[in-house]
């Protein structure tokens, strides 16, 4: 009877076994405080689980107090100083009911947004935001809707965190340079946030719009149609969010190998060498042998942004009404 009642008895939900795997390294001292856990993506690589179940293991290791996110940087092993131990941890339901009474949307938000800054888009759950705030998962119901609606309130949070130059350019080009270039670093500080937006189904976020009021001001002010005022705006704020989608792989792959993009480009270096001086690829080669080439996302977007902006004025010369 023993031995079936021990049968019988369910194995552990492979989330809770790959949390307790992870407990056991930090408590172990195999990861120390600082140190960075393994990503989601790294979980599902390592385990063969699916991203659902990864997001699960950190949102586990959060709510114990064991893991902390660092934006830019991942999930990495929280400090003793900082660690809930055994005990602090036991009125679990006084000190969640504590954490509930203290919510409000903007701190739901910026919870969500500092997970997806340091872990990126597929860490960022309802579950895992409870797990950082210490609260039941059921208790962000109240202040939003749902993941969708919280995206949404994310990236208008996000493009409302700087407010927009007073001193700003008058001539309609050096307007939508400065635009492009504030967009370019909002999307630098928040890697996610490319690809939440879309032209397509756009998000309706009063601080992108006011971004993009800014942006036209001085291009409203030509007298070209609305037709064409539109696909301006688009375009310029299209190619910049174009470019700015690969920060959050760049930043996931960095997270991931620990090697910077540069690095990995060294190490690739003798490969691609070999493969240019078969012959067959002359024009690379004449490339990779000039020592001032240097190609990254910040040269790509530059050198797209000023030649974007050169056909735009062509196109504006021909289209403005006349004098």
């Amino acid at each position: 009877m023993g031995a079936l009642e021990r049968s019988a008895t369910p194995a552990p939900a492979p989330y809770l076994r790959i949390a307790a795997e992870l407990r056991d390294r930090i408590t172990s001292g195999e990861l120390r405080a600082g140190e960075k856990v393994p990503s989601t993506r790294q979980i599902t690589q390592e385990w063969g689980v699916a991203m659902a179940t990864a997001t699960k293991v950190l949102a586990v290791l959060r709510r114990e107090g064991l893991v902390r996110a660092v934006p830019g940087v991942g999930t990495v092993v929280e400090s003793p100083g900082g660690r809930a131990g055994p005990l602090a941890r036991a009125p679990r339901r006084n000190s969640a009911r504590e954490g509930e009474n203290a919510l409000t949307r903007e701190r739901v938000v910026r919870t969500a947004i500092g997970i997806a800054d340091a872990e990126g888009a597929a860490a960022l759950s309802m579950r895992a935001i409870a797990a950082e705030l210490g609260v039941s998962t059921m208790a962000l119901y109240r202040y939003v809707p749902g993941k969708d609606e919280l995206v949404v309130l994310m990236a208008d949070a996000a493009f409302g965190e700087d407010e927009l130059p007073a001193d700003a350019p008058e001539g309609w080009r050096e307007r939508l340079e400065a635009a492009a270039r504030l967009q370019w670093a909002l999307y630098r500080r928040h890697p996610w946030l490319a690809k939440a937006m879309s032209f397509t189904r756009p998000l309706l976020s009063p601080n992108a719009l006011a971004h993009m009021e800014w942006a036209m001001a001085p291009v409203e002010r030509l007298g070209l149609d609305p037709q064409a005022m539109l696909h301006i705006t688009v375009t310029v704020a299209g190619y910049v969010r174009g470019v700015a989608v690969n920060l959050e792989d760049e930043a996931e792959a960095e997270q991931d190998t620990g090697i910077t993009n540069d690095q990995w480009l060294e190490a690739q270096y003798p490969a691609m060498v070999e493969i240019v001086e078969s012959g067959r690829y002359a024009m690379y080669g004449r490339i990779m042998r000039d020592p001032g080439v240097d190609l990254t996302l910040d040269s790509m977007f530059e050198f797209g942004l000023l030649r974007l902006l050169d056909g735009l004025g062509a196109h504006i010369a021909r289209r403005r009404p006349g004098p």
